[in-house]
């Protein structure tokens, strides 16, 4: 959610934070499951809708970023490699088709249509393939990062997670236990 309420701060990073707070949901599907993962793309999509000012960059999020990183991980089982890729960019052009659709005729926001009339007759053409080398480059990042986090952040961080262990507090009557008195014995 701070990813996607900082998209709404710093306008320049509206596509890049969505990105982010994808990988987020892949670290969280790594580390507890996809349920929970799933569970957390939902309750950011819907907060973002909300706190972050930027309704664009929550839209992609909700269309895109937020739930292909798990879809991902059910469409890599697919065994055939021309059949995976197709799923993956098939599922990348509704996304983004749908976005478009709902940017430009339900929220209103007429400036993207403006931009791609303006560069003439195949514009639109010329953008759907551009946003799809992007979706290849980005799918290869994922993938990336992942190894990157599973090798290298990973151990980093479960090395570096000891907790502090409190002092041994020895003959201690029990009774000053209490949420008042707790404080002073630590």
């Amino acid at each position: 959610l701070m990813c996607m309420f900082f998209a709404g701060i710093i306008p320049v990073l509206y596509l890049v934070l969505p990105m982010i707070a994808g990988l987020v949901m892949v670290i969280i599907a790594d580390e507890v499951n996809i349920p929970w993962a799933f569970l957390t793309y939902l309750s950011v999509s819907l907060l973002s809708l909300f706190v972050v000012f930027d309704k664009e960059a929550s839209l992609i999020f909700i269309m895109f970023f937020g739930h292909y990183p798990l879809l991902r991980i059910f469409i890599s089982k697919i065994k055939i490699p021309v059949l995976r890729y197709a799923v993956k960019l098939s599922v990348f052009n509704i996304c983004v088709l749908a976005f478009f659709y709902l940017t430009v005729y339900v929220a209103g926001l007429t400036a993207m249509l403006e931009e791609i009339n303006e560069m003439g007759k195949y514009g639109g053409a010329f953008m759907l393939i551009l946003v799809n080398i992007f979706f290849v480059v980005y799918d290869f990042n994922i993938s990336a990062f992942m190894i990157l986090y599973r090798k290298r952040l990973k151990p980093l961080l479960k090395k570096n997670s000891h907790r502090r262990k409190l002092p041994k507090i020895r003959n201690v009557n029990m009774r000053c236990l209490t949420r008042n008195h707790y404080w002073h014995i630590i």
